[in-house]
């Protein structure tokens, strides 16, 4: 199981971006998906996070601004739309599904996985 994240890229202050993470692989269940970032020189922050229900949270310093969703139509995939974006939301950004999968022997495997990071920068 994989999770591709994409939709970096560079931006001016008030912009926005929209990024995607998409979990392949022999997914059963995406419980829940977050969205972290790690800021030049700085420790890895959670940003926001979507339950399989839908219940959404987020940073203090996302909130009105960012949204998470679940892609409705292609199934484990999530977005992150990020608007109003500041010179302070530069990062790197990873997605994180904590998910069950098929194993290639047939067991049922529960893991936390991680994406690669998609760097987001926000020029002033």
């Amino acid at each position: 199981v994989q999770l591709q994240a994409s939709g970096g890229g560079l931006v001016q202050a008030g912009g926005s971006l929209r990024l995607s993470c998409a979990a392949s692989g022999r997914v059963v269940v995406l419980y829940s998906m977050d969205w972290y970032r790690q800021p030049p020189g700085k420790e890895r922050e959670l940003v926001a996070t979507i339950t399989s229900s839908g219940t959404t949270n987020y940073a203090d310093s996302v909130k009105g601004r960012f949204t998470i969703s679940r892609d409705n139509n292609a199934k484990h995939t999530v977005y992150l739309q990020m608007n109003s974006l500041m010179p302070e939301d530069t990062a790197v950004y990873y997605c994180n599904a904590d998910l069950t999968y098929m194993s290639p022997d047939d067991n049922i495997v529960a893991q936390r996985v991680w994406g690669q990071g998609t760097q987001v920068t926000v020029s002033s």
